[in-house]
């Protein structure tokens, strides 16, 4: 992953916990309604892709677990894992895409009500996403990929300084372009061709060719939609809508967004479809069903959105009526680094990657509540419209003292912490119970977010090795991890 280039290493400094009568007066610990559901305290557990569901998007005994185990901290709100809305294959990734996947969710929810003792709602972002492929080797991509014109061979001719190139045959081309340099490559393949031979092949929003692309905004209404009632029927008690990072959503909303048929170009084009499916949500689940979206405070890439469109998007998602807003930072395959040959590109390893999950390697500002300044001009730009949406901030928050600021400061009306709670589920309750000091403190080193960039189950390091021969302990597949924390 990419670091900044001061690159200080930020030490986890020592803390405070409250007493439990001190946390009993903090806001972290009070009520806020979400709309028509209302949350016993502001702490909130933002989705996590742990790789246990089955290749075919259904709900294992190891999903389960790992909810529950959350679930037993009682934080106010839990978001089940990014599900694909599709019915189509996406590895061990949660779906909701077709009734067949309700009954699992269904025990799933029935699990989470069980541990937290009825306390803990519960979400599930709904999300959906264009075609990536694995980087392919060289040869394979020049041999089957690549459609030759008569520009290629212009451009080869030029480069190598030899006209015999403009009547070459297809197969000298591309045995040439295959045994070639970089300095070569770049002279003949266009922008696109030269993504794709370097990342492997990416479909975009704006790829308004194909056809499937191109209708995308009248086909992704009914999915979410359809989604959102399977959600309900299951019986979470709201969903949130995936507008962040690298997928559909995020896209149509970035300022990269060159779509020509009403659907990009401005910030009213690029809010177009995200305000579409959230009606057509609405319509299907009725006002009486929790519905946000997590979106991005900024895109952090070269000529992405950033913070100001993010304010006009958060007043937009409120006046349209939605129940939270959950802001992210970052995470995008424009800025991702190269995969080796025969893996897919992961949009967390460049600069927005890292501003999305920053770790101790930081520079002067450090990773702690570093993204807050985010969620604060967002809730302000619409507070400052009439709206009083709440607003969830998240990124690098660790400890009381920081999650009891924010609050107090008004930078956001409820607190995420996805790494600290994956470090310890308990820390919550641990909190209220003036049992602070117990508390497993992560050290964001973002070890569980290799695992994840490796399609590996995510366990953290601060107890995946500890009684591994327990009675009742399950290991990960290689057998040398515990799936859940002690």
């Amino acid at each position: 992953m990419w670091t900044p280039p001061q690159r200080i290493r930020h030490a986890i400094a020592p803390t405070q916990w409250p007493t439990a009568e001190q946390a009993a007066k903090s806001p972290l610990f009070q009520p806020i309604e979400l709309g028509p559901v209302t949350l016993a305290t502001r702490t909130w557990v933002p989705a996590m892709v742990p790789w246990r569901a089955t290749e075919d998007g259904f709900v294992t005994p190891d999903v389960i677990g790992w909810y529950r185990r959350f679930a037993a901290g009682k934080p106010g709100a839990l978001v089940v894992e990014a599900t694909g809305i599709r019915d189509v294959p996406s590895g061990p990734l949660l779906r909701i895409g077709d009734d067949r996947f309700v009954e699992g969710l269904r025990k799933l929810v029935s699990a989470v009500r069980e541990a937290s003792e009825g306390e803990t709602k519960l979400f599930i972002q709904c999300i959906d996403f264009l075609t990536v492929k694995r980087r392919p080797p060289a040869q394979k991509f020049f041999a089957r990929f690549l459609r030759i014109d008569a520009g290629h061979k212009a451009r080869l001719a030029a480069h190598l300084g030899d006209a015999r190139w403009h009547e070459a045959d297809d197969a000298a081309l591309r045995s040439a372009l295959a045994e070639g340099d970089d300095a070569l490559h770049e002279a003949v393949l266009g922008a696109r061709e030269l993504r794709d031979l370097r990342f492997g092949y990416r479909e975009q929003v704006s790829d308004t060719q194909l056809e499937h692309v191109r209708e995308l905004p009248q086909v992704l209404p009914g999915l979410f939609a359809a989604a959102a009632g399977r959600a309900c029927e299951a019986g979470f008690d709201g969903i949130e809508l995936h507008y962040a990072h690298a997928y559909t959503m995020a896209s149509f909303l970035s300022r990269t967004n060159a779509r020509e048929d009403g659907y990009g170009g401005s910030r009213e084009g690029r809010l177009r479809l995200p305000l579409e499916v959230y009606a057509a949500v609405r319509a299907h689940v009725g006002s009486d069903y929790a519905i946000g979206c997590r979106f991005l405070g900024d895109e952090v890439i070269e000529g992405g959105s950033d913070l100001s469109d993010a304010e006009h998007y958060g007043v937009a998602f409120a006046r349209a009526g939605m129940d939270f807003l959950s802001i992210s930072k970052g995470g995008k395959f424009d800025d991702a680094k190269p995969p080796k040959v025969g893996e897919a590109v992961y949009p967390y390893t460049g600069r927005s990657g890292y501003e999305c999950m920053p770790t101790v390697y930081s520079d002067a500002r450090g990773p702690f509540a570093r993204n807050v300044p985010l969620s604060a001009a967002i809730r302000a730009a619409v507070h400052a419209s009439g709206h009083t949406t709440p607003i969830i901030a998240a990124g690098g928050i660790n400890s009381f003292e920081i999650a009891d600021r924010i609050l107090r400061h008004s930078e956001a009306d409820i607190i995420g912490a996805a790494r600290q709670s994956l470090a310890d589920p308990d820390w919550w309750l641990k909190m209220r119970t003036g049992l602070g000091p117990e508390i497993r403190r992560c050290k964001f080193t973002n070890y569980c977010e290799a695992l994840d960039t490796k399609h590996k189950q995510v366990t953290c390091q601060l107890w995946d090795r500890e009684a591994l021969d327990a009675p009742d302990v399950t290991l990960t597949h290689d057998g040398r991890r515990r799936l859940l924390a002690p």
